[in-house]
């Protein structure tokens, strides 16, 4: 029988001074709320509530914490709140404000700016269904991710690391900007020290190093990610997760079918920054903001129809091998 998920706060509840509006999302690591302060102002509030760590009642305010697990929770406990301490220092419009964060109920909260748009999943998955040669235009996807980029090199400078870069992850506001949220790293650190049996990291955009606990993350890690996000942007789903591309790795069957489509320049800078091996990957912001900036001349590979036949019978008969194959099922976030 599954563990039943922790009760989100009830619209009306009080917490640190503000007024719960609503529920917004939830995940395995904390709930989203949208909130009003004493003067009106919106904001967003991040509650930690690990469900692999916690119950709660429907109407009650603290999480219940078996005895066993408390050491555990406490860690991650320690780690969200340190994570929202460091976010309080960055400002910048490429990452999410954190304006306050305090500790009630035996649990953190991670005060937020709010913002309205949608993730660039929604996007992604809305333009995939139109069914055109390019789900985004290199234009677009050379843009977004300028502005993504920069504001992960702040992040990096600051000696943290996102480590879930992923398209739910990506906001667009409704006054476009591209918003980094939701940091893990109080997933990553509960990944490493305790037993989980469910996986603590979104297929197709963990770099194969976080599914070792003796590995080292560094902004390499993120990079794989930023890869996987603009893959997903022009391939219109996520790619394979890393320990499938160890035994049989397709990524390179799918950049060459994405030839033609995108310039050749974009299509290896997915594939450098998608190395299985972290050394081979661009080992700082600023060597993949330099590379994507590049303003030299923009090659395109024009497939034979030959290679076009020979691509698409590859993709057939991967599909019918491996009905499981993560690429071709829809997001998950």
């Amino acid at each position: 029988m599954s563990k039943v998920k922790p009760s989100p706060l009830p619209p009306g509840t009080m917490i640190g001074g503000y007024r719960v509006v609503r529920r917004v999302a939830a995940g395995g690591f904390g709930v989203v709320y949208q909130a009003s302060g004493a003067d009106g102002q919106q904001v967003a509030i991040k509650e930690y509530l690990p469900t692999t760590l916690t119950s709660r009642e429907p109407g009650a305010l603290t999480p219940q914490v078996e005895p066993e697990k408390l050491s555990l929770y406490r860690l991650g406990l320690k780690s969200f709140f340190e994570e929202g301490r460091s976010l309080a220092q960055i400002s910048h419009p490429a990452v999410v404000s954190v304006m306050n964060f305090f500790r009630e109920n035996e649990t953190v909260y991670m005060v937020m700016n709010y913002l309205e748009g949608a993730s660039l999943q929604d996007f992604i998955v809305l333009a995939r269904d139109l069914k055109q040669p390019k789900v985004f235009r290199e234009s677009t996807i050379r843009s977004l991710f300028e502005e993504v980029l920069r504001g992960l090199r702040i992040v990096h400078q600051h000696k943290m690391l996102h480590l879930d870069i992923k398209p739910a992850n990506i906001f667009i506001t409704n006054d476009d900007r591209a918003v980094l949220i939701d940091f893990g790293a109080a997933r990553e650190v509960l990944s490493k020290e305790g037993n989980f049996i469910r996986p603590m990291y979104t297929p197709g955009f963990a770099a194969p190093e976080m599914y070792r606990r003796d590995s080292t993350m560094g902004p390499w890690t993120d990079i794989y990610a930023i890869g996987a996000c603009m893959f997903a942007c022009m391939h219109g789903y996520p790619p394979s997760e890393a320990p499938q591309r160890k035994v049989e790795d397709p990524l390179a069957q799918s950049l060459k079918r994405l030839q033609g489509v995108y310039s050749d320049n974009l299509v290896e800078v997915v594939q450098w920054c998608m190395a299985m091996d972290p050394l081979k990957r661009p080992q700082s912001v600023f060597a993949l903001q330099k590379e994507l900036n590049n303003p030299g001349e923009r090659r395109y590979t024009r497939l034979s129809v030959g290679d076009k036949v020979r691509l698409q019978i590859g993709s057939v008969v991967s599909g019918s091998q491996k009905s499981g194959l993560k690429a071709t099922e829809p997001y998950r976030s």
